[in-house]
């Protein structure tokens, strides 16, 4: 499973909730706590879920929230699955 991570700059966000909304995960909530600019800036619920996808970076008009794969994350393919792939490619342009 690919693994990731939010980071929110929490002075920067306006707690409009896109990232909230648009989370294909759904780890992302707002917080009850206030900023300095009086927002409610969004916090992680389930950070083991998160896949790092981004999107709520997309979709931030204010460049307060990103996300990250974790680096050496796996993936859901299973382990030789490029190489078999990677195989097949090559046999199939030598024939």
């Amino acid at each position: 499973m690919i693994r990731g991570s939010v980071v929110v700059v929490t002075e920067r966000c306006k707690g409009c909730g896109f990232c909230v909304e648009f989370c294909p995960t759904h780890v992302l909530a707002l917080s009850s706590a206030f900023n300095a600019k009086g927002y409610h800036p969004p916090h992680l619920l389930n950070a083991e879920k998160c896949s790092g996808c981004n999107l709520c970076g997309l979709y931030c008009p204010d460049f307060a929230i990103y996300g990250y794969r974790e680096p050496g994350a796996k993936t859901d393919r299973p382990a030789g699955a490029r190489k078999e792939v990677e195989q097949e490619a090559f046999d199939a342009g030598t024939r």
